[in-house]
């Protein structure tokens, strides 16, 4: 969609007041390219950040896991529970001038709850949302609904991110065409080089609050001029422009030069995610063999947690077994139907595979070669699933590719799939209805579109509830069952720290890497 001209003077004027002479830069190496910009398209992680340097949201998450205001002023909820209302803070404006409205709160949530698992199961309660005056909208509920601030602050994939109402309407199985937010950067099109570099620019107009920065809560106050990705594939590259001062960041340095990184007095490691993330394996339940329960279990029972850490991270500091889908040490971690990810049985693994009626039809499994952090689990799966008594095609590629493919539903020997590996910010899984992976409503659920109405009947229940004892009781029978019918497998959590110059400061802590309150001295 075209920009009207006045909108095209407005972001000129931003562009025109950071000249590159003197403008304050932060380089930084992501953590992969970037070629989907419609974080409402995909959950890859590269795509979030993207999405929090340009969008706003309603509410955000602190860095003690609590719901806070972000674009938001004041809200209500009646006594009964069902009609929430909330009021926008003064000054909010699109990067096109433009003022935020209800309406374009009420677009923005409409669509983004027809991709994600939380926004779904939110939307299956509302009877309708409309607006209350120029700033603010009301959401009544057919009946009360336990978790509506923590669905709207998520902090992480799928992101209620607001946008303007014309770009909001965009269908939900179409992306975006248009990148106009109203959050503390703007994305510089004009200077984005697919491959090679991402740039954004100071939002001069964003008004951040007045509270301190944490997590994806409070002020998000810029403190440079520029920010720009630039895309370097090799790790010992990254590193090499890192200690040469070529860059000032590395976001997910490679495991094997995590011991040089530490050693560089002009370099600083940081753990801005402390929570971590929790690398787990998909299935794709469509097509033969994994639409067939038992071979979904013969798998998992071939899975060697100890043995994807020890290969993917190799730093003992960084990782650890965890026999739960919810993260450990979070409030629904729990060991019950999890033997065959505790108790890896390689055995038992043969004897299921047989029993299942596998007829050697070869498996594909997608290997993301670029994105380092997780590159090595695609490489342990087909080993051990060999050892089971697969016949395994393992396929290598870039991990923007493997994201347009994992989207296909074709037949695996057609451009399709039946197996891919990835991590989750432990965030993403520590609430059930949270959890994309658990999500089993069929062809609407999370790439792989597992389908068992008792899994969804569960999840349902955990979001009516607002007992925490029925809660913990529901998360744990969620698990058993997703275990039951093998929606993916969890394989262990890690952390994945930052790399950076020591002149880089200011570092928010919580959930996402975010370039808010960063100063470069």
């Amino acid at each position: 969609m075209m920009l009207h001209l006045g909108a095209w003077l407005l972001l000129a004027t931003l562009v025109a007041s950071h000249p590159h002479a003197s403008a304050q830069v932060i380089r930084m190496a992501p953590q992969s390219n970037l070629t989907v910009l419609d974080p409402g398209w995909t959950t890859a992680y590269i795509t979030r950040n993207h999405g929090y340097m340009i969008y706003d949201t309603l509410f955000g998450m602190d860095g003690k896991g609590k719901i806070q205001p972000q674009m938001v002023d004041r809200w209500s909820m009646s006594k009964d529970k069902r009609v929430w209302s909330f009021t926008l803070r003064d000054g909010l404006a699109f990067h096109d001038g433009k003022p935020v409205t209800g309406e374009d709160v009420i677009a923005s949530l409409s669509r983004w709850s027809k991709r994600d698992a939380m926004g779904e199961r939110l939307y299956s309660f509302v009877d309708k949302v409309e607006a209350d005056g120029a700033k603010g909208f009301r959401m009544t509920l057919r009946e009360p609904y336990g978790l509506v601030l923590e669905s709207l602050g998520k902090p992480s994939s799928y992101v209620p991110f607001i946008m303007p109402k014309r770009v909001a309407d965009t269908p939900a199985d179409k992306q975006i065409s248009e990148y106009v937010g109203s959050g503390p950067f703007v994305f510089a099109k004009d200077e984005w080089k697919p491959g090679e570099k991402v740039v954004y620019l100071k939002n001069t107009r964003y008004r951040p609050r007045s509270e301190p920065a944490s997590g994806t809560a409070g002020g998000k106050v810029v403190k440079v001029d520029k920010v720009e990705w630039l895309i370097i594939k090799d790790a010992q590259t990254q590193a090499n422009a890192l200690a040469a001062g070529e860059i000032d960041m590395i976001e997910t340095p490679a495991f094997e030069i995590y011991e040089s990184l530490k050693k560089n007095p002009q370099v600083q490691i940081v753990n801005t995610v402390p929570l971590g993330y929790q690398a787990m394996i998909r299935f794709n339940h469509l097509h033969p063999p994994f639409d067939n329960a038992k071979v979904r279990q013969a798998a998992m029972a071939a899975l060697n947690q100890p043995a994807f850490l020890r290969t993917q991270v190799g730093v003992s500091e960084l990782y650890r077994t965890c026999f739960s889908i919810y993260p450990c040490k979070t409030p629904y971690e729990s060991g019950k139907g999890m033997d065959f990810i505790a108790k890896p049985d390689m055995k038992r693994a043969q004897q299921l595979l047989k029993e299942s009626g596998y007829d050697g039809t070869p498996i594909v499994i997608m290997q993301p070669s670029d994105l380092l952090v997780i590159a090595k689990l695609p490489v342990v799966g087909a080993q051990l699933l060999r050892h089971a008594g697969f016949k395994v095609d393992l396929q290598a590629m870039d991990w923007q590719t493997l994201l347009a493919r994992r989207a296909k539903k074709d037949p695996p020997l057609k451009g399709g799939w039946n197996v891919f590996f990835t991590v989750w910010a432990s965030v993403d899984a520590m609430l059930p209805v949270g959890m994309n992976a658990v999500n089993a409503n069929c062809d609407k659920a999370w790439f792989g579109w597992p389908c068992d109405p008792t899994l969804e009947n569960l999840l349902a229940s955990f979001a009516r509830t607002e007992d925490d004892k029925e809660r913990r009781s529901l998360a744990e029978q969620v698990q058993v069952r997703a275990m039951e019918i093998g929606t993916h497998a969890p394989l262990g959590e890690y952390l994945i720290p930052v790399a950076a110059r020591k002149n880089l400061k200011g570092f928010v802590t919580g959930y996402v890497s975010v370039m808010w309150n960063l100063t470069k001295q």
